[in-house]
Parts: C-alpha cells; sequence; structure tokens
C-alpha cells in the first residue's frame, strides 16, 4: 500500500526518540486545505485507532485511517536532503494535480 524508502526510514527513525523507537510509529493522513484541495499530514504516534490500517514497511510502523488510505495507496515517503531542498517526500499516483509548492494535491 505505502512504500518508505530507506532514507525516509532512516529519518524516521532519528526522529524517534533512543527510548522509544520501537513504541512510535508513522502516522500519516490526509486532511483538506492548501491550495490544491488535499494535503498531507505526518506524525509520530504511540497507539492506533480499531479502525486504522497498520503497515510495516521497512522497518517503519505505520498508521493509516481508512478514509486516508484511499488516498495513499501505492504512495511512496521518500526523504531528501539537499543543497536546495531537504524534508520528506511523497509520490502519490492517486494525484491528478499537485500545487506549485508541492504540499498540496487534488
Amino acid at each position: 500500500m505505502i512504500t518508505i524508502t530507506d532514507a525516509a526510514a532512516t529519518k524516521i527513525r532519528e526522529l524517534a526518540p533512543d527510548d522509544m523507537q520501537d513504541k512510535y510509529a508513522l502516522r500519516m493522513r490526509v486532511v483538506g486545505g492548501g491550495c490544491s484541495g488535499l494535503q498531507y499530514q505526518m506524525g509520530l504516534e504511540e497507539e492506533h485507532a480499531p479502525t486504522d490500517k497498520v503497515l510495516t514497511c521497512n522497518g517503519v510502523r505505520v498508521f493509516v485511517d481508512m478514509k486516508s488510505a484511499l488516498y495513499l495507496a501505492g504512495a511512496e515517503v521518500d526523504y531528501i536532503d539537499g543543497l536546495m531542498q531537504s524534508g520528506f517526500k511523497i509520490s502519490n499516483p492517486n494525484a491528478k494535480t499537485t500545487c506549485g509548492c508541492g504540499q498540496s494535491f487534488h
């Protein structure tokens, strides 16, 4: 369903506190907003809702709510660390259009 690259998995593990790395999971959701209508939200969480999809990709647990799962099917999460750009980048085959800044999609 969702692919997490080696670079993204490494960065996600770096963001979790050392003593809690096995307890945290990446929460991914799609919410309304942004210039194109929908935007991504990501964060670290310890617990998931009973209706969440719980995945493990590249050694990282991922929590996704059912509504967001529809938009995130086939998405790839990468981490870019370059001179001009750094941060998480989501490549989503379900996005028909994206805004110029790349933060929202339709």
